[in-house]
């Protein structure tokens, strides 16, 4: 899809305050969000030389988020595209329909993507690398016995989300 004035190595990023912390967007040449990191994130971007800060493919991102921490908005409208293998792209999706406010386990989430229950440690995985936190809500997937396990912005980070969703028992 690109074309010869487009440049597909281009990264735009910029950064915006948020409850959770400095947030880092990124973005592809096209303008679509590519991530979105927590200071200290596992696996989390960081700045390269080569970016280009650019605030101006994040100004959806950046009201949609306000609109979300303050209680206000329940579920993201934005252009996305990620990377990932099939199985992480299939993962990732299924976080999607996990709606505001409520909570699903790993298990279920491996029966969703229609892989076996003894592959919960490879959807926790996948989970795990997801790159736009809050955004694709990987925060609403707990234990299969209730318990707020893993979140690569941290366990803080993901009981205060489930606590503005009002999802925590």
């Amino acid at each position: 899809m690109t074309g010869p004035t487009t440049d597909p190595t281009i990264v735009r990023w910029t950064s915006l305050d948020s409850p959770l912390g400095q947030l880092l967007l990124t973005a592809d040449e096209f303008g679509a969000l590519t991530s979105l990191s927590v200071p200290g994130q596992k696996g989390g971007r960081t700045v390269q030389p080569a970016w280009r800060q650019d605030a101006g493919p994040f100004r959806a991102v950046g009201d949609q988020l306000a609109a979300y921490f303050a209680g206000e908005l329940k579920e993201f409208q934005l252009e996305f595209r990620t990377s990932g293998t099939d199985f992480r792209e299939r993962v990732w999706a299924a976080l999607d329909s996990v709606p505001y406010g409520a909570t699903t386990t790993y298990g279920e989430i491996a029966a969703r993507v229609g892989a076996p229950r003894a592959a919960v440690r490879a959807v926790g995985g996948a989970i795990g690398a997801n790159p736009l936190l809050v955004v694709r809500p990987c925060h609403r997937v707990i234990g299969a016995d209730g318990t707020l396990t893993g979140y690569a912005g941290g366990l803080d980070r993901k009981v205060q989300l489930l606590t503005l969703e009002n999802a925590l028992g």
